[in-house]
C-alpha cells in the first residue's frame, strides 16, 4: 500500500523544537540506542488504511508507541514521548463517513477534536473563510491547493481522505459532554441521539491536510472479471469510494475498457435524475440497442465520456457502461424511477455505483432480484457489505483484515477474489450438473421400480400384491442401490477442470438450463416407463407356463432392475473413478450375499410361496443368466442409441468439450496450452512520482494486481503442429468454436484481446456441418457412437481414424481457439448478476 501525505499547514498547537536539544543530549540518546536492542513495532488496526497512516507517520519519525483505552503515547522528534489523554472516540459511521477523537493535549492542556473522513464530507464541515483578512485568504488558498491534490490523487486511483481539527474551549466541551452523556444513558433513540451529538461536535473544522492511499490489486482480478464476463455474468460494482477513484480502479481491473463508452449519471435532485435517465434511455434507443420504455419530458444536459471516437464505439456495437454516484443512486432507487434505472442498467455492459451506503447496496440487490428475476451473487470483505451479502441469493465473503463480519454473514468464504473463478466456473458448474443429473436419476429410479409393481397389478386383479419379497423392497433403496448414486453425485465431473477454466462460456449451460428442462424430465419418465415394461415383460415371457413360484419369478426381476439401474447410472456418469467401480461391484455383491443368506435361512417365512433356496436354485438355471444379460441391454438400448446419435450428430457445447478432452487429454493440462480466450494486455499501472511505500497485508476482494502481457503461450497458439491429429478432432474444434445459439450482444467479448487472436482462430468457426457430410466423414461410424458412451470412453479414445488427404485441413485447424460467447442484453439479459461490494474502508 502506497501512502501519500499532503501536509499543507502546520497545526496551531504544534510546538517548535528550535534549540531544544543539545549535542550532549544527542550523544546520550545515540549511546542509549546502541545499548538497547531495537524493538520492532507491529501495528494492528480495524482498517488497513488506518494502519497505513500509522506506518507512514512512523516513517516520518512520529511513532505510536502505546495505545490504551484512555490514552495514547506518541514518540515525536525532538520532543520525546508525549502521552495524550483520549477523552472520547466517535467511531466511523457509513452515514457520516468520518470518525473523530477528542483528546487533551499534554503540553497546552487544550481539548482538540481530530476528524478523519471522506474528502467530500470533511470539506463541507470546514469553518467558513472570509476574504477580508489575511488568515481567511490563507485558508482559502490551502483549501484550493488541497482540492487540487485530492483531484490528482483520485485521478491516479488513490483513496483520498481529509484530516481536520477543532479546538474546543472548556465551556464548549462541558456543554457538549453533558448532552453526550445524556445520549449515552438514554433508553429511547440512543443511536439517533449519539448521531446528533457527533454532528454537533464535528463542525467548524480547521483543515490540516489530505492523504492518498493506493489499493494494490490482488493477483488475478482482471483475468477473473474477464472469465466471469465470458461465463455470462453481468458485473455490478457497489463501492463507497468517490467516483474518480472508483472509475480509475475499474479501468485497472478491466471492469471498464479504455475503448468503450461510459455513461456518467450525476444528478443534484430527483427531477434532474429523472431527466437524465430519460436522456440515457433515448441515447440507448438511438444506438439501436433496445427500445426504451415510457419517457417523461425534460431537457437536461448529459455528459457522455468516451475515450474513443463515437463512430468507432457505435460501429462496434458494444454496450456502454454506466457510472452513477451515491446521490443519484438514492434518487434512482425511488419507486417512480427504479424501473427506468433498472432498464438502463440492463442495457449496459457494466454498472459502477460509487459512494453507495450499505443500505443502498442492499436495495440494489433487492431491486435486481425482484425486478429482473435474476440469480444474484454478492461478494464483499467488510462490514459495509454484510447487508448486501445477506440479501443476495448467494453470499461470498472474503476473509481479510477488514474483519470477519462479511465471512460470518456469507454462504461461502474465500481468501482472495481470484478464487471466485474456481468457485463459480468450476464448482458451480459441477454442482449444477450433479444436482440436475441426480434429481433426474432418482425420479427415474423410483418411477422405474414402481412401474414393475404396477405392471404386476394387471395379473393380480389390482389387489396391491407384489411379486417381490418384502425384504427386497425394504433393502433395495436402502442398501442395494444407494452407494453408486451417492458417489456419482459427489465426484462426477461432466467436463474436466482445465477445459472449464479455458472455456468459461460453458458455464452458460447452467443459466440456459440445458441439463434440467421439462422436456428432459418427461423424457426420463417415459424412458423409465419403457424400461419397467421391458424388465417386467422379458422375465414374464421367459418363465411363462413354467412351474416356478411367485418369488422365484420375482427375484430375477429385482436382479434385472438392479443391473439396469447400475448400467443406466454408468451411461450418465461422465467421470469414472475407482470409487465408482468399487461401489457398483459392492452393490451387486451385497445383493447376492444378502439374497443367498436370506434364502438359505428363511425356510418357512411366507407359505405357500417361500423364498427358501430361491437364489441358489436360480444360480443353477441358464434362463436366469440369459434374462439378466438380455433384459438390461434391451431396456437401455433406446437411451444408448439416443445418446450416441446426440453426441455424434447434434452435440451440445458440453459434449464437444468432453469429447475433445477425451481425445486429446494431454492438451488440457494447463490453461495456456488450450483454448485461447483473448489475452489481457499488460497493465503498466499508475506511476507514482512521490510518496513512500508502506508494506501492509492485502485483503480487498474487488481490486487485485496486474495481469500478464499477451504472449503466444498465453493466447494458446501452438508452436508445432501435431501431424497425427485426427480429422474428427478438427471437426470438434470447429463446432466447439461456433457461437452458441443463444448468444447475443457482443458486449461480453473479452476486453483487451490480443491482436494475434485472429490468427489462431479456426477458419470455419461458424460453419455448421450438414448431416449428409457427417456420414461421409471417415470418422463417423459406430465406433464414434461407442466412444461417446461413458462406460467405454477409454476404449473409444484409441479408436481414431485419420485420412492422409485431410492432414492439411487438420493443420489449419490445429489451434485450439474458442470464440467467447457474447452475453445477452436487453430483455433477454444474463440470468445471473454478480454484485461486488467494495467496502468504503477497504483493506489494501
Amino acid at each position: 500500500m502506497l501512502l501519500r501525505l499532503g501536509r499543507l499547514d502546520q497545526p496551531t498547537s504544534a510546538i517548535t523544537s528550535n534549540g531544544y536539544s543539545s549535542q550532549a543530549d544527542d550523544w546520550a540518546s545515540e549511546l542509549a540506542q546502541e545499548q538497547e536492542p531495537e524493538r520492532e513495532l507491529r501495528y494492528e488496526a480495524e482498517s488497513p488504511d488506518e494502519a497505513a497512516l500509522v506506518y507512514a507517520a512512523r516513517a516520518y519519525n512520529c511513532v505510536l508507541v502505546e495505545r490504551l483505552h484512555d490514552q495514547v503515547s506518541v514518540e515525536l522528534p525532538h520532543l520525546g514521548r508525549l502521552t495524550f489523554e483520549l477523552l472520547h472516540t466517535l467511531g466511523f459511521d457509513s452515514i457520516r463517513k468520518r470518525m473523530s477523537v477528542v483528546i487533551r493535549h499534554p503540553l497546552t492542556d487544550e481539548i482538540n477534536v481530530y476528524t478523519k473522513g471522506a474528502d467530500s464530507v470533511v470539506m463541507d464541515l470546514l469553518q467558513p473563510c472570509s476574504s477580508v483578512d489575511a488568515r481567511g485568504r490563507h485558508q482559502k488558498k490551502i483549501r484550493s491547493k488541497t482540492q487540487n491534490y485530492l483531484n490528482l490523487y483520485a485521478a491516479e486511483g488513490l483513496r483520498t481522505l481529509c484530516i481536520a481539527k477543532r479546538v474546543l474551549s472548556k465551556e464548549e466541551y462541558a456543554c457538549w459532554l453533558q448532552s453526550h452523556l445524556e445520549a449515552e444513558s438514554s433508553l429511547e433513540n440512543s443511536e439517533e441521539l449519539l448521531f446528533q451529538s457527533a454532528i454537533r461536535l464535528e463542525t467548524n473544522l480547521h483543515l490540516l491536510g489530505a492523504t492518498g492511499i493506493e489499493d494494490r490489486l490482488q493477483d488475478g482480478v482482471p483475468e477473473t472479471i474477464s472469465k466471469l464476463r465470458q461465463a455470462g455474468l453481468q458485473i455490478w460494482v457497489l463501492t463507497g469510494d468517490k467516483q474518480e477513484t472508483a472509475v480509475n480502479i475499474a479501468y485497472a481491473c478491466k471492469l471498464l475498457d479504455h475503448d468503450e463508452e461510459v455513461i456518467t449519471l450525476n444528478a443534484t435532485s430527483q427531477e434532474v435524475c429523472a431527466a437524465l435517465l430519460d436522456q440515457c434511455l433515448r441515447y440507448v434507443q438511438s444506438r439501436g440497442l433496445q427500445r426504451a420504455p415510457e419517457k417523461t419530458k425534460g431537457k437536461v444536459s448529459m455528459r457522455f465520456s468516451s475515450l474513443c471516437p463515437p463512430s468507432m464505439s457505435t460501429a462496434s456495437g458494444r454496450s456502454p457502461s454506466l457510472v452513477i454516484d451515491g446521490r443519484s443512486l438514492a434518487y434512482a432507487l425511488e419507486k417512480n424511477l427504479e424501473d427506468k434505472f433498472l432498464f438502463l442498467a440492463k442495457q449496459c455492459r457494466s454498472v459502477l455505483c460509487c459512494r453507495s451506503t450499505p443500505l443502498q447496496k442492499s436495495m440494489v440487490v433487492k431491486l435486481v432480484r425482484s425486478k429482473l428475476k435474476a440469480m444474484t451473487l454478492a461478494i464483499g470483505d467488510g462490514a459495509n457489505d454484510v447487508s448486501m451479502i445477506q440479501v443476495a441469493d448467494v453470499g461470498v465473503g472474503i476473509s481479510g483484515q477488514e474483519g470477519m463480519q462479511a465471512v460470518m454473514a456469507s454462504d461461502f468464504a474465500v481468501p482472495k477474489f481470484r478464487y471466485l473463478e474456481r468457485l463459480l466456473i468450476l464448482h458451480g458448474h459441477w454442482c449444477y450438473s450433479r444436482l440436475a443429473n441426480m434429481v433426474l436419476y432418482f425420479f427415474y429410479k423410483n418411477t422405474m421400480f414402481v412401474g414393475l409393481l404396477f405392471w404386476f397389478q394387471f395379473f393380480c386383479g389390482f389387489s396391491a400384491s407384489a411379486m417381490i419379497d418384502q425384504w427386497y423392497l425394504i433393502f433395495f433403496n436402502l442398501l442395494f442401490s444407494s452407494l453408486p448414486p451417492l458417489v456419482t453425485g459427489v465426484l462426477d465431473r461432466d467436463v474436466p477442470a482445465n477445459v472449464l477454466q479455458t472455456n468459461p462460456q460453458l458455464y452458460k449451460s447452467g443459466q440456459n438450463m440445458e441439463e434440467y428442462r421439462p422436456r428432459t424430465f418427461w423424457f426420463n419418465m417415459a424412458d423409465a416407463t419403457f424400461q419397467s415394461l421391458v424388465c417386467f415383460s422379458i422375465p414374464y415371457l421367459a418363465y411363462y407356463d413354467s412351474t416356478v413360484d411367485l418369488f422365484t419369478w420375482g427375484t430375477p426381476i429385482v436382479t434385472i432392475a438392479l443391473l439396469t439401474f447400475l448400467l443406466h447410472l454408468g451411461i450418465e456418469t461422465k467421470t469414472w473413478t475407482w470409487l465408482n467401480w468399487i461401489t457398483c461391484g459392492f452393490s451387486v455383491l451385497l445383493f447376492f450375499a444378502v439374497a443367498l443368506i436370506y434364502n438359505a435361512s428363511c425356510a418357512t417365512c411366507y407359505p405357500p410361496s417361500n423364498p427358501y433356496w430361491t437364489m441358489q436354485a436360480l444360480l443353477g438355471d441358464p434362463v436366469f443368466y440369459l434374462t439378466c444379460l438380455m433384459t438390461p441391454v434391451a431396456a437401455l438400448l433406446p437411451r444408448l442409441f439416443y445418446r450416441s446419435i446426440q453426441g455424434s450428430v447434434f452435440p451440445t457445447q458440453l459434449q464437444l468439450a468432453r469429447q475433445l478432452a477425451r481425445k486429446s487429454p494431454r492438451r488440457h493440462r494447463t490453461p495456456k496450452e488450450t483454448f485461447a480466450q483473448g489475452c489481457l494486455p499488460e497493465d503498466s499501472g499508475t506511476e507514482h512520482s512521490a510518496g513512500r511505500t508502506v508494506s501492509v497485508p492485502l485483503s480487498q476482494p474487488s481490486w487485485h494486481t496486474q495481469q500478464p502481457a499477451c504472449s503466444p503461450e498465453a493466447s494458446g497458439e501452438p508452436s508445432t503442429v501435431d501431424m497425427s491429429m485426427a480429422l474428427r478432432e478438427h471437426t470438434l474444434l470447429e463446432r466447439l468454436s461456433a457461437p452458441a445459439p443463444r448468444s447475443s450482444t457482443p458486449g461480453d467479448a473479452v476486453p483487451g484481446g490480443c491482436p494475434e487472436e485472429s490468427k489462431v482462430r479456426a477458419a470455419s468457426t461458424g460453419r455448421v456441418t450438414p448431416l449428409s457430410s457427417l456420414f461421409s466423414l471417415p470418422t463417423f461410424s459406430l465406433l464414434n457412437w461407442i466412444s461417446s458412451w461413458s462406460l467405454v470412453s477409454r476404449l473409444g479414445s484409441i479408436l481414431q481414424f485419420s485420412r492422409t488427404e485431410q492432414l492439411a485441413d487438420a493443420q489449419t485447424g490445429r489451434a485450439l481457439a474458442v470464440q467467447p460467447h457474447s452475453g445477452r442484453s436487453g430483455l433477454q439479459g444474463p440470468d445471473h448478476r454478480l454484485l461486488i461490494g467494495a467496502s468504503s474502508r477497504r483493506s489494501q
